[in-house]
């Protein structure tokens, strides 16, 4: 994909970027208040539409990342949170890159700026979509092993759950549930649901969350947040949707994330769903850490509702920060309603099926 470009919500896999792309002196100016020193070359630029990143080499050697994004998104205190729980799960053995932030002004606005430290291994899905499946079955196992560490390092991690922003993962129990809670405290959302007939559009699913304690959680887990050494996950990045929910519901939105072509789904073709990575990921997952009788209980029936609080708090994103309302219809008809409706098919079912003939194996 060409640099000035990014990855695109609806029918084209590229787009114009929101955000403009960071500048020479902008990242000279993040990196000296961060870590110091002098960049020397920009090694590549991110697609990522949410923000604007780059990767930077420094003039002694040192490799950093330059993430910037506007303080209405995320401001100190918010990158506060994750960096926190980041920084505990890196005392606790998950390698996780160091970060610092620091806050600056553009002709455009405020904007916040994350430098992380590169991390060990190789980013080699950079150039993929985020909702893509994994190279392989080797690579899908050694993510759930790694993501089972990680929900084992994060047990005592009891900051409280994060107050409403834009673009975060919420656990919600049942699907109606969740749109009314987003509706009282996201204003924006109340005014552009108000003009549908959501109840109607929407399909209802429901599950217990009694009998699954709380965690923190990454919530956003897949391949394009994982580097790697072979088949081998070496770090875990990007802790953007990281939220107090639970340990079942991060490993659902794992599989959510790569086992179905939703890319594909929205156009009309085949789901192509990847049992064989679904199981494997699940196996590597419970090699590391087992799941309880409620956690096995609850992963199949969760899958239709891990999506729906993120993509409620992305139509937040685009209708308050983006000013984008075509994207937020985007969000809204194709990735709320779509994966929601897809998980009354027949294909939809048949993998809740699989998935809970895995979980209890």
């Amino acid at each position: 994909m060409a640099d000035d470009r990014v990855f695109g919500m609806g029918d084209d896999p590229s787009a114009a970027p929101t955000w403009p792309a960071l500048t020479e002196d902008e990242i000279a100016r993040a990196v000296a208040e961060t870590w110091g020193g002098t960049p020397a070359a920009i090694e590549w630029r991110g697609a990522r539409p949410l923000s604007s990143t780059v990767g930077v080499g420094l003039a002694d050697g040192e490799r950093l990342v330059v993430k910037r994004m506007p303080v209405r998104l995320r401001d100190a205190v918010a990158l506060g949170e994750e960096h926190r729980f980041m920084a505990h799960l890196r005392g606790r053995g998950i390698p996780v890159p160091e970060v610092r932030a620091t806050v600056g002004d553009r002709e455009n606005g405020e904007f916040v700026y994350e430098v992380h430290r590169v991390g060990v291994g190789e980013d080699r899905y950079r150039a993929d979509f985020s909702w893509s499946p994994y190279r392989d079955s080797d690579d899908a196992a050694s993510a759930g092993a790694m993501l089972g560490r990680l929900h084992s390092a994060a047990a005592g991690f009891d900051a409280p759950a994060r107050p409403p922003r834009p673009l975060l993962a919420c656990l919600h129990g049942d699907v109606v549930g969740a749109f009314e809670r987003h509706l009282a405290r996201r204003p924006s959302v109340a005014r552009f649901l108000a003009e549908k007939n959501w109840r109607a559009e929407v399909s209802e699913f429901r599950v217990d969350l009694a009998g699954v304690a709380p965690l923190w959680t990454h919530g956003d887990w897949h391949a394009t947040n994982l580097l790697w050494d072979d088949h081998e996950v070496t770090s875990v990045i990007d802790f953007g949707l990281a939220d107090r929910t639970t340990a079942v519901f991060d490993l659902a939105t794992a599989i959510e994330r790569t086992a179905v072509d939703w890319v594909s789904l929205r156009d009309g073709g085949p789901a192509h769903v990847r049992a064989d990575q679904i199981s494997a990921l699940i196996q590597g997952y419970r090699a590391a850490r087992p799941l309880s009788p409620a956690e096995q209980n609850l992963l199949p029936d969760l899958l239709p509702l891990v999506h729906v609080g993120y993509e409620l708090s992305e139509i937040d994103y685009f209708l308050t920060i983006a000013d984008d309302p075509r994207n937020a219809e985007i969000a809204y008809h194709d990735w709320l309603l779509g994966h929601l409706h897809w998980y009354e098919t027949a294909e939809g079912r048949e993998l809740r099926d699989v998935i809970r003939d895995l979980s209890v194996r």
